[in-house]
């Protein structure tokens, strides 16, 4: 029997690309990454800020609260969202996909106020005394020293965003917005499955994570181990 095959052919690679609307995949695939990135940075950092760097009455329970969210399992709140935005008439559009990012993430949000804490708070006094605000904190001081963490962060959301597929799923009825996740569900049908091309995609689609990862790994790993070191 043989297990090798006999030549090495790139038919599926070339039939799997042409199945189905690669490049329009490919770019809502990337519009969700960088919208759910963009988003997820700014909003769990600014709060992250707030809770590490600023003092005032009640961070601690806050805090705590905030942390007890992450204990609820997504399927508990998957059909409420649903309604939510069926109410707001964003189905079948990238808002539901989108907008949850520019409202914080629980754990992205302690994993940088963990590595805030870290930053000696004598750079912020003395950009205080230099009459910066807070905000001028938080952008010219803070975020260039967590760059790491940032990057960290981003990788995940990016990471997460790319291989989701119940999201998708759920929210996108119009196959011209689907992501890659998604139009991968075109090779298995009732009356068939195209194993090989559905292979084939499946390469070219992890193909890019893998190399952002071997270019971000030393960022990724510095943001991991330099995070918690202060509690």
């Amino acid at each position: 029997t043989r297990i090798l095959p006999s030549r090495i052919t790139f038919e599926h690679y070339s039939g799997g690309l042409t199945h189905f609307p690669f490049l329009l995949y490919l770019r809502n695939t990337m519009i969700l990454c960088t919208a759910n990135v963009v988003g997820a940075v700014i909003s769990s950092s600014l709060v992250a800020y707030g809770l590490a760097r600023i003092p005032w009455r009640g961070r601690g329970p806050l805090f705590a609260l905030l942390l007890s969210t992450m204990m609820l399992p997504a399927q508990v709140t998957m059909v409420p969202l649903f309604a939510v935005f069926k109410w707001l008439g964003w189905i079948d559009t990238f808002l539901p996909l989108t907008v949850p990012a520019f409202l914080g993430n629980a754990f992205f949000i302690f994993l940088l106020r963990q590595f805030f804490m870290t930053i000696p708070g004598e750079l912020s006094d003395a950009a205080r005394l230099d009459g910066c605000t807070e905000f001028d904190i938080y952008g010219r001081v803070i975020l260039p020293l967590a760059r790491p963490a940032l990057a960290t962060v981003g990788l995940m959301v990016f990471l997460g965003t790319w291989n989701d597929f119940m999201g998708p799923l759920i929210y996108l009825y119009d196959d011209s917005k689907f992501p890659l996740s998604l139009g991968l569900a075109m090779f298995t049908s009732q009356y068939g499955s195209f194993w090989g091309q559905l292979m084939a995609v499946s390469t070219v689609m992890t193909a890019p994570i893998l190399l952002l990862f071997f270019l971000t790994q030393r960022t990724f790993i510095q943001g991991i181990t330099m995070t918690g070191l202060k509690g």
